[in-house]
């Protein structure tokens, strides 16, 4: 079957939600490997064994809310706007709170109060933060972006690009350490990720921002309109995700 005409791709997608953190609007239109750690699992996990846990950056608590065994003390904390609602509604399920927050802001949470902080993607870490409210002998479980993600995606939108500079997992490990957490895992994988049409294109820069700062669908029309003609050529278009997982612990 023939695909949509371009203007009309781009209307449709430039129209649709992109609240929160559920992908489900590209079933279909794109795909993405997940990373061989199985992140939620693995959270879902460490909640069924904690007494008081905090989700940083939950977005709109999508893999808390997976969780079938919650700790008896759960909250998130979501710095953007649109996603507080949806955090909640979401969350409700599992008995979490959900706490807004500024960016950078700090947490505004005691010292020690959780022995187990999560985060998937968060936009920044604050290590200090982090080992301020772990409990001696907590951890924090984080999957991360890593250096140079969709790398193709970003330079089909922007131009050439120079090396990445940020988001480095060495970085990362360096960080926790200053602030005083022992790193216990770190892994690392890069993914395949497919695009079928423009349409996934335009819904997926609107909602993961990072991927084109200052993207916008009239301004970026003309190289659009290029992705869309190499899709149609060549049946789609293939970037690669990076992603990396921490763990780090507080000693005891």
């Amino acid at each position: 079957m023939a695909q949509p005409a371009f203007a009309e791709l781009v209307a449709e997608a430039a129209a649709a939600p992109v609240h929160g953190w559920d992908f489900s609007w590209l079933d279909g239109r794109a795909t993405e490997e997940r990373p061989p750690w199985g992140y939620a699992r693995l959270v879902a996990a460490r909640l069924a064994a904690a007494s008081a846990a905090l989700d940083v950056d939950t977005g709109g608590g999508e893999v808390l809310a997976e969780a079938p065994a919650p700790p008896p003390l759960l909250v998130a904390t979501e710095a953007w706007p649109p996603n507080i609602a949806v955090a909640r509604r979401t969350l409700r399920r599992v008995g979490a709170t959900v706490v807004q927050v500024g960016p950078a802001s700090g947490l505004p949470f005691r010292d020690a109060s959780f022995d187990l902080v999560t985060s998937r993607h968060p936009v920044a870490t604050e290590w200090t933060e982090i080992a301020r409210v772990l409990r001696p002998g907590g951890a924090y479980l984080s999957q991360q972006i890593g250096p140079g993600t969709m790398r193709e995606l970003s330079e089909a939108i922007l131009g050439p690009l120079p090396p990445p500079t940020s988001r480095q997992p060495e970085r990362a490990v360096a960080a926790a350490r200053a602030a005083g957490l022992s790193v216990v895992r770190l892994e690392q994988a890069t993914l395949r990720a497919v695009f079928h049409d423009v349409g996934a294109v335009v819904w997926f820069l609107r909602k993961v921002v990072w991927t084109a700062p200052g993207f916008d669908v009239d301004r970026h029309r003309p190289q659009l309109a290029a992705l869309d003609r190499r899709i149609r050529a060549e049946g789609a278009f293939v970037a690669h995700a990076r992603r990396f997982l921490i763990e780090a612990v507080r000693p005891a």
